[in-house]
């Protein structure tokens, strides 16, 4: 068994609201950064998993992420692995 390091990223799908996002690209004028567009709120989780290889430590964090991690209706997730 060797240890990973993951870092899964979650966004909301693409055509799903995002409210926290559209508050803060409104404000962020108000504060001089006038130049910023497209902003969108996530979240990340980063931990350490163990298993055989990276193949089976990618296939652990997926399953996570699809049964606790997100809501696959309406987000999406990047998933990293790095040996530790």
């Amino acid at each position: 068994m060797s240890s990973f390091t993951v870092l899964v990223e979650v966004q909301l799908r693409q055509g799903v609201a995002d409210p926290q996002g559209a508050t803060i690209e409104r404000a962020l004028p108000a504060l001089g950064f006038d130049t910023v567009a497209g902003v969108s709120v996530g979240k990340a989780f980063r931990f350490t998993i163990d298993a055989d290889d990276a193949a089976a430590a990618e296939q652990q964090v997926e399953d996570l992420c699809k049964r606790f991690l997100t809501n696959p209706v309406i987000e999406d997730s990047i998933v990293t692995v790095q040996a530790a």
